[in-house]
């Protein structure tokens, strides 16, 4: 992988593990408005298309049913308040952005989450090591349409060719090809290794770790 000179990732699954948290703000828009609450798999199957298809899917009826702006609205409140309460980086992550940093790449961040929630995250969690956090926003179509990892690529001066996209759904898979760039799918998140497999994966990494190591000894 000497040829890569910019790693950009996705958020949710691939650096950060906020599957409880989304899973307490969904049931939380899901209360007083269905007898439906959904476990950690439901959300973990529901995630990567953004806030408004999870809760699509969480709530009955989806947006045909009368009180889904309502429960949209609700979640957006709670999740805002709430979304750093269980939220970390998975074990290895910090280490591994070191290590990439050590090698002289540019990072990115492209994710569905809202962009303002990214930058906080980017913040917050990783110091703002990464060059570029961007998610969805107005004008911008989210993954896997490419306009949000096409802005960060140009944000970081970065080409296809030298740009690879890490992620952990079919979502970031769809993503990279239609942005004209590689993929690196992780086997650690929200989607089983088949899963990704069926999406066209064939390159995975099973742990941080690995990542580092595709790219030789540190500067």
């Amino acid at each position: 992988m000497q040829h890569y000179d910019t790693v950009i990732f996705d958020l949710d699954g691939t650096l950060l593990d906020t599957l409880e948290d989304l899973m307490l703000s969904v049931n939380h828009a899901l209360s007083g408005r269905t007898k439906v609450r959904r476990s950690l798999e439901e959300v973990r199957g529901f995630v990567g298309n953004g806030v408004r298809r999870l809760m699509e899917l969480s709530l009955p009826g989806g947006e045909d049913n009368p009180l889904f702006e309502e429960a949209m609205a609700a979640f957006r409140v709670h999740y805002a308040a709430h979304c750093r309460d269980h939220t970390r980086p998975y074990a290895g992550i910090m280490d591994m952005l070191e290590a990439l940093k050590g090698r002289g790449l540019r990072l990115g961040i492209v994710s569905n989450k809202p962009d303002a929630q990214v930058k906080d995250m980017n913040g917050e969690y990783f110091g703002g090591v990464f060059g570029s956090a961007m998610g969805e926003r107005q004008g911008v179509r989210r993954k896997p349409a490419p306009d949000g990892l096409l802005a960060a690529m140009e944000e970081l001066g970065a080409s296809r060719e030298g740009t690879l996209y890490v992620g952990d759904s079919e979502v970031d898979i769809a993503t990279a090809k239609n942005a004209g760039v590689d993929c690196l799918s992780v086997t650690w998140g929200f989607r089983d290794r088949d899963i990704l497999e069926k999406a066209g994966a064939s390159r995975f990494i099973d742990a941080p770790g690995e990542l580092p190591a595709l790219f030789g000894a540190a500067r």
